[in-house]
């Protein structure tokens, strides 16, 4: 595994408390994005290093989280049915900003529409959805902080699962080398991947995410 981990005392100490902020594994120009899937899907991903095959479907939505603990609570630490294998994809930032640019929020807002249609026509021909949900700890308590995941369709995933992703890592064995941990020590003993918020420059990126109010 090449990501790298601290202790989860150690990267979430260093982490905003509250708000909404794009927090994730960063190395150079990429970053880890999240994904929790059944074994053949899993087993066909990290062999041909794209996602594929006949137990992969294009034709639904999929999700990507950047955050790690997210996607524990998600799959219950790759506990989940369907969701035993859990799968790091590494992806460059300007990919990801290009996801981000076609990022349609799950829920409407008059402050970022100046119609629910308006909403709506985007809901309809834009293929990325973003969803701010709150981060949780180690035990799967909710936390203040909001953490971000990208739905993926159409053409979107299919640029996504196709063509962005620089690297699949299977990462399981240590999801369960965790697991087992926290359940014995409990979160002191824990490592997780080393996080750190990506500071987006662009404010008219931010408010159509839903991270501020008012374009700069």
């Amino acid at each position: 595994m090449t990501i790298h981990t601290d202790s989860y005392s150690s990267v979430y100490d260093k982490l905003p408390p509250v708000g909404k902020h794009l927090i994730a594994h960063q190395q150079s120009d990429q970053l880890v994005v999240y994904q929790a899937y059944k074994p053949a899907i899993a087993d066909f991903a990290v062999r041909n290093q794209f996602l594929g095959g006949d137990a992969f479907s294009y034709d639904r939505m999929s999700w990507i989280k950047p955050g790690f603990l997210w996607m524990m609570y998600r799959s219950g630490w790759a506990a989940k049915e369907h969701q035993e294998r859990i799968l790091a994809l590494w992806i460059r930032k300007d990919h990801f900003l290009t996801l981000l640019a076609e990022a349609v929020p799950t829920t409407f807002r008059p402050w970022q529409y100046d119609s629910h249609e308006a909403w709506q026509q985007d809901m309809r021909t834009r293929k990325v959805r973003v969803q701010w949900d709150p981060d949780h700890d180690p035990s799967g308590h909710k936390l203040e902080r909001r953490t971000i995941q990208l739905g993926l369709s159409g053409n979107a995933l299919a640029a996504f699962g196709k063509n962005y992703i620089e690297k699949i890592e299977d990462i399981t064995t240590f999801v369960h080398e965790q697991r087992a941990l926290l359940k014995q020590k409990g979160a002191e003993a824990l490592q997780i991947p080393v996080e750190t918020v990506w500071m987006l420059e662009d404010a008219q990126l931010k408010f159509r995410l839903g991270m501020q109010k008012q374009e700069a």
